[in-house]
């Protein structure tokens, strides 16, 4: 072999350098970086599932948040059809009270229009009684009892009443 350029013993001496320093490497270097990789890896994997559980809970919050949106939306909808049926119910008591209002406006005013009547008719009477006195003391040119002649007159009066009217 020496004729090949190799020398055994340097040979023997090179290989168990290199397996020395092959232990050597494997025991320092080769271990901690393979325990650095596999710690990098876990983390990196731990980074993954950590991400992915943070996505699901962003879809699920998402989701969440969309359904609250949809129960406001709803809750509003609803809010906004009371405050129709409230203002309806009101505008329609509030009409009830001024027709009300009206028809008792009416009935005074026809109360006090029949008093009014009433009032006007009495007068008229006591001032036709007072003429009819007048001009019977005048046709007979003496003074008369006038509580007999007003009875007499609303007698009369009271006739002309029960004659029904064309």
């Amino acid at each position: 072999m020496e004729s090949l350029g190799l020398h055994v013993p340097t040979l023997i001496i090179y290989l168990v350098n290199f397996t020395v320093l092959l232990v050597l490497l494997y025991l320092v270097a080769y271990k901690p970086i393979l325990r650095m990789i596999d710690q990098r890896s876990e983390r990196i994997k731990e980074s993954l599932e950590a991400a992915d559980k943070a996505r699901e809970e962003a879809a699920a919050s998402q989701a969440d948040t969309q359904r609250q949106i949809n129960e406001a939306r709803v809750e509003g909808q609803r809010l906004l059809d009371q405050a129709r049926v409230a203002a309806e119910q009101f505008r329609e008591q509030e009409e009830v009270r001024a027709r009300q209002d009206a028809d008792a406006l009416v009935a005074r005013a026809r109360d006090e229009i029949q008093r009014e009547r009433d009032a006007a008719v009495a007068e008229v009477r006591s001032h036709f009684a007072d003429l009819a006195m007048t001009a019977a003391e005048r046709v007979i040119q003496r003074s008369l009892d006038r509580t007999a002649h007003s009875e007499l007159i609303a007698q009369v009066l009271e006739e002309g009443e029960r004659i029904p009217r064309e």
